[in-house]
């Protein structure tokens, strides 16, 4: 799929779309916990018959707060990428200089309204949700690797984002307005990120041979391996939280947590693997290295 990214064009339209804090989120706006926040082709809770309507619902708010604090660890390790991709380009091209710090500073503007939603969220809901972490620990990880491998991973996320939103979250009426609104806002800047990290990744692949593609390839799945092994950890963190909330005992348990783990699988990994932005990328720079991603996607399904 062909693309016309600059960093001039993307810049401008960041700067148009860019909103303030207080117009997405207020420190004292509460959230209406009588509604889902997350769509089912997300959550998966409306499937789980075991559980009653109001038991659905308190789980399904539990991967909402699961799905913004993922993303709050995820855009930590995105800012010390950007800033460390930025710092050969100071004394290069002007525009993408802006453009790569404006990124920048709306990830961490996110990472702000990501708390700022967690602070709500603590205040409406009876019991507390551990978060794998720390997010300084997890990012190490990740950005030990091959900063392609890493480039990668954050296009994924990027167009994921978007298919999240437009797909599942937009036009879904049955959900709180307000986590409906920040998501909202959190896609229309993301809509400019996927477009600069297409241009970061094309950059970082210039010279590589297919045998570095392979590497990059391994250590991309090595990622994924790494964060798919935190999703299954999430999963019972999050039983644990709907078990002291609804208090009492699971009796399929083992079940549900193997059906919420491939929930998150889907929602963080598979749903980017075939984004066709995402596929059509890769398919450029090496058609081997998308076919191989491309035979494990369905695993993430």
């Amino acid at each position: 799929m062909f693309h016309d990214f600059n960093y001039e064009a993307t810049l401008a339209s960041s700067l148009r779309a860019q909103w303030q804090l207080d117009e997405v989120l207020r420190e004292d706006q509460e959230l209406d916990f009588t509604l889902n926040f997350m769509p089912e082709s997300l959550a998966r809770t409306a499937a789980l018959t075991s559980l009653s309507t109001a038991e659905q619902r308190i789980l399904n708010q539990i991967s909402a707060h699961q799905y913004l604090s993922i993303f709050g660890v995820v855009e930590e390790f995105i800012l010390p990428f950007l800033m460390d991709h930025a710092r050969p380009a100071l004394h290069g091209d002007d525009w993408r200089v802006r453009a790569l710090l404006n990124f920048a500073s709306e990830e961490a503007k996110h990472i702000h309204l990501f708390k700022r939603f967690h602070q709500a969220f603590v205040r409406g809901f009876p019991v507390e949700c551990r978060i794998i972490g720390p997010s300084e620990a997890i990012g190490a990880e990740v950005l030990k690797h091959d900063p392609l491998a890493v480039g990668l991973l954050i296009l994924a996320i990027e167009w994921m984002t978007q298919a999240h939103y437009l797909g599942s979250i937009r036009d879904d009426s049955q959900l709180d307005p307000l986590f409906k609104s920040l998501l909202r806002h959190h896609w229309m800047e993301e809509a400019q990120h996927a477009k600069l990290d297409t241009l970061i990744v094309e950059a970082l692949a210039e010279g590589r041979t297919e045998e570095d593609f392979d590497r990059v390839i391994d250590e991309f799945l090595e990622i994924g391996g790494f964060l798919d092994n935190g999703f299954k950890v999430q999963a019972g963190f999050n039983l644990d939280a709907l078990e002291t909330a609804i208090g009492r005992k699971l009796e399929d348990r083992e079940a549900i947590e193997a059906q919420q783990h491939q929930a998150a699988r889907w929602t963080y990994i598979g749903s980017g693997l075939v984004h066709e932005r995402f596929t059509s990328t890769l398919e450029q720079l090496s058609p081997k290295a998308a076919a191989r991603l491309a035979e494990v996607a369905p695993l993430f399904a």
